[in-house]
């Protein structure tokens, strides 16, 4: 595959904006490029594509699949595998999410449950930290319970609510005002 000159713009900036997410540029910048590869490619293809080191290939393409983000393809009388972008962007968005929610947040609501249940017994935790500590248990399980609620929206609806930005904000305060 050849890649032009805007191809490889997008390909290192994913591979910037993935370093800035904690996620290893190479495996932006493969992600990246299949995303836009209009075909499956084998990681050599990947390799040659992006000038890397083919273990570093190796390595990000178990990455991307241990995130959900790429899929296998076989092709027949070809040994090799194949790799191609899983998804449009909306899937790809929820994958990405859903994994954050499971590495990230879940891993953290764990913890802060934790902390509440020892600060019940707890004598020598100031009040005020049993306070935020509790606050931002609140506030984690929100986000995850409001993500798992979003989720479940058909794709539509996501469009839809993405479509209407701050209006979304003037819809709840009316409906607040007329519940009231």
């Amino acid at each position: 595959m050849k890649i032009t000159p805007v191809m490889e713009k997008y390909i290192l900036h994913w591979g910037e904006m993935g370093a800035r997410w904690g996620v290893n540029r190479t495996v932006s910048q493969v992600h990246a490029l299949l995303y836009l590869s209009p075909n499956p490619m084998t990681a050599d293809e990947i390799t040659e594509a992006l000038s890397v080191a083919r273990s570093n290939v190796s390595n990000s393409l178990k990455e991307l699949q241990s995130w959900g983000l790429i899929q296998t393809t076989n092709v027949l009388g070809d040994r090799r595998d194949y790799f191609s972008g899983k998804g449009d962007t909306w899937e790809m968005l929820m994958t990405i999410m859903e994994e954050r929610k499971r590495r990230e947040i879940e891993p953290t609501l764990s913890l802060l449950r934790q902390c509440a249940m020892e600060m019940e017994a707890d004598k020598q935790t100031p009040k005020d930290v049993k306070e935020k500590i509790e606050t931002m248990l609140k506030f984690v399980s929100n986000l995850a319970d409001w993500f798992d609620q979003v989720k479940r929206l058909p794709k539509p609806t996501l469009v839809a609510l993405m479509n209407m930005g701050s209006k979304v904000g003037k819809l709840v305060s009316v409906s607040r005002r007329k519940s009231a």
